[in-house]
C-alpha cells in the first residue's frame, strides 16, 4: 500500500473527523482522482509535439497519457475538429497518492523560490488546481531530451463540497500552502 495512502486511512481520517466534527467516517472528505493535463499551442504547427507532451507525462505521473483533441473547429485559431492539443492523465488509487507524494516532497520542494501552492485556487465544489509553469521540476524529466519548457495543470477533485474541508484535507495530506501575511 502507498504510504500515504496509509498515512490517509490511518490517522488523517480520524484528525478530520475530530476537526470538522462529523458523526460519521464516511462523511470525511477524501481525494477521489489527481487529472494532469498540458496543453500546447506549438501542437497545431507540429503534430509530433502532441506525441511529445503524452510521451513526458507518462514518465511523470506512471501512467499511459491520453491525447487531448479539439471538440470544435475554430477558424480564428487555425484548429480543426478532431486535432491534438496536448495530452492528460487521471490517476486514481494507488498510483494517485504515491503521485501526489512524490510532488509534495520531491518536486515541489525543487521549484526556485517556493513559499507554499496559492490558496485561490479552490472552486466551489471543492477541488483544487495547482498549475506549474516548468515541467523540468519532475526529476523524472531529463533536460537534455527535451525540446521546449512547458507547463501543466494538476487538479485535486476530492469528495468535499466546500473549500475548507478541501484545504484541511490537502494540508493534512502535506501539500504545502503559502502562509497568509
Amino acid at each position: 500500500m502507498a504510504r500515504l495512502k496509509n498515512h490517509y486511512n490511518n490517522q488523517i481520517k480520524k484528525e478530520l473527523m475530530e476537526e470538522i466534527g462529523f458523526s460519521n467516517i464516511n462523511q470525511v472528505p477524501k481525494l477521489e482522482k489527481i487529472v494532469v493535463n498540458s496543453c500546447s499551442r506549438d501542437c497545431l504547427l507540429n503534430s509530433k509535439v502532441g506525441q511529445k507532451i503524452a510521451d513526458e507525462l507518462s514518465l511523470i505521473t506512471g501512467q499511459k497519457a491520453v491525447p487531448a483533441k479539439a471538440k470544435k473547429s475554430v477558424a480564428g485559431f487555425k484548429l480543426r475538429e478532431g486535432q491534438v492539443l496536448g495530452a492528460s492523465v487521471t490517476l486514481r488509487g494507488e498510483i494517485m497518492y504515491e503521485f501526489l507524494d512524490r510532488l509534495v516532497n520531491i518536486t515541489l520542494p525543487r521549484v526556485r523560490d517556493f513559499r507554499g501552492v496559492s490558496v485561490k485556487s479552490f472552486d466551489n465544489s471543492g477541488n483544487y488546481t495547482l498549475g506549474l509553469k516548468e515541467q523540468i521540476i519532475f526529476p523524472e524529466i531529463e533536460y537534455d531530451k527535451i525540446d521546449k519548457v512547458r507547463g501543466l495543470n494538476i487538479s485535486f477533485v476530492t469528495t468535499s463540497t466546500n473549500k475548507e474541508n478541501t484545504s484541511k484535507l490537502l494540508s493534512k495530506l502535506g501539500v504545502p500552502f503559502e502562509k497568509k501575511d
